[in-house]
């Protein structure tokens, strides 16, 4: 059986290509996940994509999929630096989560700089644009298929 990745986005991240361009782009959520999709698909490995602007909400997905997916690629948004909450999930989580920005939050407003993610997910990509979700993915691969060898 293949591996399933659940890509994970939170707050505002469905107003991708209209939400702040300037720092965001104007490329679309459903543009990017068409090429998230595609590119997945020609590694045999299926994808699950998933959006909420509520804390709760992405705490649930995470909770309900911890036994269906095999990785979690995951952009939180700005509950990267704030959620507690979300963060304790994430080390409850059996699996690895990459975590991915579109923007270089180290470049931006000091709050960014601080993730509450980072010291509990395999690793960080940002400021790759769009591109930052198919590294991200490129990684969830290969750390799943890592730990699936074991």
């Amino acid at each position: 059986m293949g591996l399933h990745i659940l890509i994970l986005n939170g707050p505002n991240l469905n107003w991708l290509g209209r939400r702040e361009p300037g720092i965001y782009g104007s490329t679309s959520w459903p543009e990017i996940q068409a090429e998230l999709e595609e590119y997945a698909a020609a590694r045999g490995v299926t994808i699950t994509c998933r959006q909420s602007n509520h804390e709760g909400v992405l705490i649930d997905i995470l909770q309900e999929g911890a036994d269906v997916f095999d990785a979690v690629v995951l952009n939180a948004g700005g509950l990267t630096h704030t959620s507690v909450a979300l963060r304790d999930c994430v080390a409850a989580l059996p699996v690895p989560v990459v975590e991915v920005h579109l923007s270089n939050v180290y470049a931006r407003e000091e709050f960014r700089h601080r993730s509450l993610l980072a010291p509990v997910v395999a690793g960080q990509i940002s400021g790759f644009g769009p591109l930052s979700y198919r590294l991200g993915l490129e990684a969830a691969i290969a750390l799943a298929e890592k730990r699936k060898r074991r």
